[in-house]
C-alpha cells in the first residue's frame, strides 16, 4: 500500500476513540493505515440459502427470538434448515474469486463465516451445524483465507452474535452460548493464518437500552483482549456493543475501530475511520435470481462519494450455490477496476477534502495534491468553494490541460468540454505554498 505518511498521522476529527485500553490515537491510526489506504473491499455473504435464493437468514421461517422483532420463542424452518444437506458448491474456487476481487480493484476481503441463521460456513469443533457436514465438506473460509494470503490480499471474517438457531442463545446468564461464540471466535483466528479483520454484526438482547444487563449478557471486553492477543494488529468494527450502550463512557462500545453505515454512504467524518457496506445486487445480501444489480455509473459514484467522505466501501456479492459468481456481478465489478486503473491514483491512498462536498463535486487528497472528483460542471468551467488552500496547476487525469483561475472569492478550473468525462471528470492540482492539507479540511458531518 502507500507510504507517505498520511495515514499514520493523527486525526484531528472530534470522534476520537481507541479499540484498546492504553493505545494512544496515534498507535491505533498506525495500525488502521493498510485499511485507510485500502478504500475498496469485498463482502461475501454466502451460505446454503443460495439455493432457494432467499436472503441470508432474514427470510427463515420461524422466529427471531431477543431480535426486532421482539419474538421470544424459538422455533425451526424445515426447508430452510435443510438445505445444508443439498449443498455442494462445486465449483467453488477461492483463487477465481480472490482474482476477481483484485481485478475489481478491491484490497481486502471479508467473508461471512457465521451468520444469524447459525451456519457455519468453517469446519468447527463446537456445531454440527457446518460446511464440514455437507456434500461439499471443503472449509470455505480456510480456502479463501490460503487463497487471500497467496494473492497478498488482506483477509477478513464476519461472525454474528445473533444465533436463531442455537439452543442456548441468550437462555438464562448467556454463559453457554457466549463460550460457544467466544470458542468459535477462537477457532477463526487460531486456524486460518492471519486475520485481518473482524467483522461483528450485532447482537439481540433481551434489554436494549440497559448497558450493565448487556455486558453482563456478553462481556464484550473479555472478547476484544482474546482477539487482540490471538491477532495482534487486527481490526474490529463497531459492531461489537449494541448500539444503545455505544456512547456509554465506561462501555466496550467505544473500544473498537471503525463505523459501518449500512446500505448507505456515510457523511464527511475525519477523526475516525469508517467503513459503508452496501449490496451489489437487489437490496439482498445474499444471492437473488435476476434481482436488480447497480449501474457502472451508480457503483463509481458510490465509491467516489465514500473516498470522498474519508471512508471506506465494503461491497457486497452473493455467490450462486454452484460456488460461482454471477456473471453479470464479475462485468460489473471487472468495469470498476478497469475505471480504477486510470483513476485509482485519486482513490487509493488518499483522505477526505479539503473542500466541502457539494453538487458541483468531491475531492480528495495526498501529499501536496488534491484530486478534484467533477461530478458537475458548467460548460467548460467548475467553481470550486473557497478554502485556504491555493491551487498552482492543474491536469485532468485522463490527459487534457486545466486553466486555473483564481481570484480573492473563488478558484475556477477551465477545461474543455471534449475532455470532461460522462461520470466523473478528476482533476489532479498541485498545491502551492507546502500546504499541511490533513489540517484544511470539510467540517465533520458535511454531505
Amino acid at each position: 500500500m502507500c507510504n507517505d505518511g498520511m495515514s499514520s498521522m493523527e486525526p484531528k476529527g472530534e470522534i476520537l476513540h481507541t479499540s484498546l485500553a492504553g493505545e494512544s490515537i496515534e498507535e491505533q491510526e498506525v495500525r488502521l493505515a493498510w485499511f485507510r489506504d485500502a478504500k475498496f473491499g469485498m463482502f461475501i455473504h454466502w451460505g446454503p440459502a443460495s439455493l432457494l435464493g432467499v436472503e441470508l437468514s432474514w427470510d427463515r421461517s420461524a422466529p427471531k427470538p431477543f431480535d426486532i422483532t421482539g419474538a421470544k420463542d424459538r422455533g425451526e424452518d424445515p426447508e430452510y434448515d435443510s438445505q445444508f444437506k443439498q449443498f455442494n458448491p462445486v465449483k467453488f474456487d477461492a483463487s477465481q474469486w480472490v482474482e476477481i476481487a483484485k481485478d475489481a480493484g478491491m484490497k481486502y476481503l471479508v467473508i461471512v463465516t457465521k451468520h444469524h441463521d447459525g451456519f457455519s460456513n468453517f469446519h468447527t469443533k463446537y456445531s454440527d451445524y457446518n460446511i464440514a457436514n455437507t456434500p461439499f465438506k471443503r472449509d470455505i473460509v480456510k480456502e479463501l483465507a490460503d487463497a487471500c494470503h497467496s494473492a497478498g490480499m488482506k483477509f477478513g471474517v464476519y461472525y454474528s452474535q445473533r444465533d436463531w438457531y442455537h439452543p442456548a442463545y441468550l437462555i438464562g446468564d448467556n454463559n453457554e452460548y457466549r463460550e460457544f461464540m467466544k470458542n468459535q471466535i477462537r477457532e477463526l483466528l487460531t486456524n486460518y493464518g492471519k486475520v485481518d479483520i473482524i467483522w461483528f454484526d450485532s447482537y439481540g438482547t433481551r434489554d436494549l437500552n440497559d448497558c450493565k444487563v448487556h455486558d453482563e449478557l456478553w462481556k464484550p471486553q473479555e472478547l476484544l483482549e482474546m482477539m487482540h492477543e490471538l491477532q495482534p494488529g487486527i481490526i474490529v468494527n463497531n459492531r461489537l456493543a449494541i448500539l444503545a450502550s455505544y456512547n456509554h463512557p465506561d462501555n466496550i462500545g467505544l473500544w473498537c475501530d471503525y463505523d459501518t453505515p449500512e446500505e448507505k454512504i456515510g457523511n464527511y467524518q475525519y477523526g475516525r475511520a469508517w467503513e459503508s457496506c452496501m449490496t451489489l445486487v437487489g437490496g439482498q445480501w445474499s444471492y437473488k435470481p435476476g434481482g436488480k444489480m447497480y449501474t457502472r455509473e451508480e457503483c463509481i459514484r458510490m465509491l467516489v462519494n465514500t473516498v470522498t467522505g474519508d471512508g471506506n466501501l465494503l461491497l457486497n456479492i452473493g455467490p450462486m450455490p454452484t460456488g460461482e459468481i454471477e456473471g453479470r456481478q464479475i462485468d460489473r465489478l471487472k468495469e470498476i477496476g478497469e475505471w480504477l486503473k486510470i483513476y485509482g491514483e485519486s482513490i487509493y491512498c488518499t483522505r477526505g477534502g479539503p473542500f466541502v462536498n457539494g453538487d458541483w463535486g468531491r475531492s480528495t487528497r495526498r501529499g501536496n495534491t488534491v484530486y478534484i472528483h467533477a461530478m458537475n460542471r458548467n460548460g467548460d468551467s467548475l467553481t470550486l468553494p473557497k478554502t485556504s488552500v491555493r491551487i498552482g496547476s492543474a491536469e485532468l487525469l485522463a490527459g487534457g490541460k486545466v486553466e486555473v483561475i483564481e481570484s480573492n472569492d473563488e478558484i475556477q478550473l477551465m477545461m474543455p468540454r471534449k475532455h470532461q468525462q460522462e461520470i466523473d471528470t478528476v482533476i489532479k492540482c498541485a498545491v502551492l505554498g507546502g500546504a499541511d492539507l490533513l489540517s484544511v479540511r470539510p467540517p465533520a458531518g458535511s454531505d
